[in-house]
């Protein structure tokens, strides 16, 4: 019997076909590493899946991919569910993957760890930008499920505590798909039209699928990126989501909210109370100490007979104007006296009062002194200055003569 032949594509065909037929290998779970895992621009992820002894290689096209709940990455233990075919082209077999979910974590929680880690690292949970909340805020846009229990309390405690704050619903799902761009559609709306002081988002509590919409990270940036201050309420204490990360003020409850985001009227009115005590106490004293001043004035003489105290400090002014007077004269007198001994030091060195006692002062044509006879010479003009006039004289002689 003569054996077939069969073209490549025949052959890789005909291996499809057999393996496309074991029921075992159209839905198998297959644990192993991650290795290249590459995500191509039509959205379609390429990896292998390997242990010590071996490798295989995995695609998951983007119908499935875009509901991975976390960012696989190379390294990463995980068990990937799907069939087994050959691709004919490469003549090369691999596992289809429908879903994909790491090993020893839930894809949830992992979702959540990585997505805290990526949005911490940008700095959406900083405490600078945590904004304060209005102390009484007129108007409030509560975000969360208009038909649940959550919005029910946030109403309840905001009449009693609060009336006079305006409480407006801007009803929105809060579990599916759906509820991550209607959140952040309300509270894009709320910014744009400024139609409360704070926004209150949230929902009463359940399981970390239902509360998944607070980990969505559109939902976190749109709080992050919110003008008005953003109070999270979602679950009960111990659940803790993205968006309490995120938002200016966390509170464990829906009712918790409640309180944070408004003042109790009834501490407000004791406050107010104790603060009228504490004046009408402060005042009484005030008034107690100016009635008593009041009574001092009354009995003193200045008030009982002025013009007594008048005439006494007239005396008082007329007995100081004496004395400055008095002090005034002294001051005057021994400034006459010095400026007397003063003139007479100056007379007696006085170039004049010299002169007037005989001797005279002799000058060149130039108006320079001649101390000595060398400096005239003979039939040089020369001034004599004397005590009364000057002389006007010629020089006739140099005689000489030594100081002894």
């Amino acid at each position: 019997m003569e054996q077939k032949v069969f073209s490549v594509s025949e052959l890789n065909n005909h291996i499809k076909d057999l393996l496309e037929l074991d029921p075992m290998l159209a839905q198998v779970r297959v644990r192993g590493e991650l290795s290249n895992y590459r995500v191509y621009p039509s959205g379609h992820h390429y990896f292998t899946l390997k242990d010590a002894g071996g490798s295989l290689r995995c695609v998951m096209f983007k119908s499935q991919a875009v509901r991975l709940r976390f960012r696989p990455e190379s390294g990463m233990g995980v068990v990937a569910y799907g069939r087994v075919s050959v691709f004919p082209r490469d003549g090369a077999y691999q596992l289809y993957c429908s879903t994909l979910s790491p090993e020893g974590l839930g894809d949830l929680y992992l979702a959540y760890e990585q997505l805290k880690a990526k949005l911490a690292s940008e700095g959406l949970f900083n405490p600078e930008h945590k904004k304060d909340l209005p102390r009484f805020p007129s108007k409030i846009a509560v975000i969360t499920s208009g038909a649940g229990a959550a919005v029910r309390d946030i109403i309840r405690i905001c009449n009693r505590r609060w009336p006079m704050a305006k409480i407006l619903v801007l009803p929105v799902r809060v579990q599916g798909v759906e509820a991550p761009p209607e959140i952040v559609g309300a509270i894009r709306y709320a910014n744009r039209f400024r139609v409360a002081d704070l926004i209150i988002t949230g929902r009463g509590g359940g399981s970390l699928e239902d509360l998944w919409a607070f980990n969505d990270e559109r939902v976190a940036r749109a709080i992050f990126e919110s003008e008005l201050p953003v109070i999270s309420a979602v679950g009960h204490e111990p659940d803790v989501t993205i968006a309490d990360f995120v938002a200016d003020v966390r509170a464990a409850t829906p009712s918790h909210a409640a309180e944070i985001a408004v003042p109790d009227q009834e501490e407000l009115r004791a406050t107010v109370s104790a603060l009228e005590r504490r004046v009408s106490v402060a005042a009484e004293k005030q008034f107690s100490a100016l009635r008593q001043r009041l009574e001092d004035l009354q009995t003193r003489r200045v008030l009982e007979s002025p013009r007594t105290v008048i005439d006494q400090k007239r005396m008082e002014l007329d007995l100081v104007m004496g004395r400055a007077s008095a002090a005034a004269d002294r001051l005057l007198s021994e400034r006459r006296q010095q400026f007397v001994q003063l003139t007479a030091s100056l007379n007696a060195l006085s170039p004049l009062k010299v002169l007037s006692r005989g001797f005279s002062i002799v000058t060149n044509e130039k108006g320079i002194i001649i101390r000595d006879a060398e400096a005239a010479e003979p039939g040089e003009s020369v001034d004599i200055t004397l005590a009364q006039g000057k002389l006007r004289c010629v020089v006739e002689e140099q005689i000489w003569q030594k100081n002894n």
